[in-house]
């Protein structure tokens, strides 16, 4: 008698963020084999948000099954924050209808419900999960020391240092949008003001010159540029880091303009002797980069049970 072939294990992948949320399934080579994405409605309730995100569990969950002859071991939550540990509760800036929202604890039913029995879940910050991917398989592979950062609808971060991503005392370590960057400037969705994420994330640069983010001026993409750069020098200084990762629709929407106004600022900011010649770089994961970050999350989760 034949033996049967292995059936592929995958992570399933959940990526939450104040524009879209996104599914995918993630084998364990970070290879991105399937996903699916739906605008984050901020007009709806809670649990109406979820439904939506429920929707899309459901059927990569299938698809896993029928498409690919695949099963889900381990769920990987990369979530917009602030958030409790693991996801317990997330209150994402840019999510108003979710304050306190019971993430793990939902999805774990739905995943529970799909495939029959129950699969671990793992969730963490979704920028933290971007500098994991980053640094598995992107432009800080082989980096034990550096900041990845998603500059977009807001602005979030993810600090590696000695090779471990630094969680915190609740997980939300790296939350470089929220570091003053214009102690004069616009009031921030946190409350402060003057933060990163008031003055240079998507949703300030339309609030800020009435246009959107993708139909920048060049005097915004150098602003932009030029302010995430103050932060991340700040940041370098501040944790011995000599490398920023950038991704993001903004970041990379604008392009050279903005990495050329950003590292000017590094040149000017960084001249401690362990700082001096530190770089900041596109991301090279592209799209792909915040699903497999999420698998990361999982697939961590998963190795350090074992």
């Amino acid at each position: 008698m034949s033996e049967q072939p292995d059936v592929r294990e995958l992570a399933l992948a959940i990526d939450i963020g104040g524009t879209k949320m996104a599914v995918g399934l993630v084998d364990r080579s970070g290879t991105l084999i399937d996903r699916e994405s739906v605008r984050t409605d901020r007009d709806k309730r809670a649990n109406d948000l979820f439904e939506s995100l429920g929707a899309l569990i459901v059927r990569q969950i299938q698809r896993g099954v029928e498409r690919h002859g695949s099963r889900i071991v381990v769920v990987g939550i990369g979530s917009a924050g602030p958030i409790e540990p693991n996801c317990a509760s997330v209150s994402p800036i840019n999510i108003p209808a979710w304050q306190r929202f019971p993430l793990h604890e939902a999805v774990t039913d739905v995943v529970r419900q799909a495939v029959g029995s129950p699969v671990p879940v793992f969730g963490d910050l979704d920028a933290k999960a971007f500098a994991l991917a980053e640094g598995w398989l992107g432009a800080a592979r082989g980096v034990s020391n550096f900041i990845g950062m998603v500059v977009s609808t807001g602005i979030g971060g993810g600090i590696v240092v000695d090779g471990e991503l630094l969680d915190g005392a609740t997980g939300n370590a790296g939350h470089i949008g929220h570091v003053i960057v214009d102690p004069e400037g616009h009031r921030c969705g946190c409350g402060a003001r003057g933060c990163l994420e008031a003055e240079a994330s998507g949703t300030a640069i339309e609030s800020i010159t009435g246009r959107p983010p993708t139909e920048p001026s060049y005097e915004t993409m150098q602003r932009t540029g030029r302010l995430v750069g103050l932060a991340v020098a700040s940041t370098c200084n501040l944790f011995d880091l000599k490398l920023a990762v950038v991704g993001g629709s903004v970041a990379l929407g604008f392009g050279p303009t903005f990495f050329a106004a950003a590292q000017e600022v590094l040149d000017r900011e960084c001249q401690l002797s362990f700082t001096r010649g530190a770089r900041i770089v596109p991301a090279r994961l592209g799209d792909q980069g915040p699903l497999v970050g999420a698998s990361a999350i999982g697939w961590r989760g998963l190795n350090r049970r074992s």
